[in-house]
């Protein structure tokens, strides 16, 4: 029987393929077998041998996706015939990439998987624009929630979130921006509290708006950002580069980088 090969789940980052790990990047050129996904910036495959086999499995939120069955048959069947497959996903695989997952099915059929952790774009996108997640002045920490359960039932406790005074780094919440808002404010949180969302972090298209709680759905709704962003709600916000400089919360400031 060939001997059974191994898969190893990468974080690519948030689009900037200088942000990879080294240990990325050899991981990515020891592959035989390339598995990447929607929101992986393609650049990142000048580390690939010539020979790699490139399978893309697209995944992105609200758009017609490969099944995520399918990708893991696929992972498994590959490392079975004794192939390095190296699954490339955006960000992190643990942070909202359906990591623990795939670890747990290859697991459960007996392949060895790796997993070599990524910057989230939950972290690339307050940095991008000079805002740090905790700040001893006004936070002293941040929770990265996805902007909506897999069903009702599962639904984040928006008004618990308020309460809990730290920063929230909200993934996949542009469509749900009112339902946000709405739950903020019933749970005690200021309208004025700050609010920054950053559009293709990292990425030369990056594009910013920030704004407050109360003005965000008007203010995202005019700027026309969309998927992939990032909503990071919170006083650090004030420590935006743009925000001094537009003077007042509320403005709309949506510019490329």
């Amino acid at each position: 029987m060939a001997q059974c090969g191994s898969v190893t789940l990468v974080g690519a980052g948030p689009g900037d393929p200088d942000l990879l790990t080294i240990k990325a990047v050899k991981a990515i050129a020891s592959a035989d077998v390339v598995l990447i996904d929607d929101l992986v910036n393609p650049a990142v495959l000048a580390h690939a041998s010539p020979g790699v086999r490139v399978v893309e499995v697209g995944k992105r939120g609200g758009c017609a996706s490969t099944p995520q069955a399918f990708i893991e048959r696929l992972m498994l069947l590959d490392a079975r015939a004794g192939l390095h497959v190296v699954r490339l996903k955006g960000g992190d695989p643990y942070l909202f990439g359906r990591g623990g997952e795939e670890r747990a099915y290859l697991r459960s059929h007996g392949v060895a998987v790796e997993v070599i952790p990524g910057i989230s774009s939950g972290l690339a996108a307050p940095t991008a624009i000079g805002v740090p997640l905790t700040h001893r002045g006004w936070s002293q920490g941040a929770i990265f929630v996805t902007g909506h359960g897999k069903d009702s039932a599962s639904e984040p406790n928006w008004a618990a979130l308020a309460q809990s005074k730290l920063t929230l780094v909200i993934y996949m919440g542009v469509a749900r921006v009112a339902a946000i808002q709405a739950g903020l404010l019933a749970g005690g949180m200021a309208p004025g509290t700050p609010v920054a969302v950053v559009q293709s972090a990292s990425l030369p298209a990056q594009r910013q708006l920030l704004s407050t709680l109360q003005e965000l759905p008007d203010d995202l709704l005019a700027s026309g950002l969309g998927s992939p962003s990032i909503i990071v709600v919170g006083e650090v916000v004030r420590c935006a580069d743009a925000w001094d400089a537009h003077g007042a919360p509320g403005v709309f400031a949506a510019t490329g980088r």
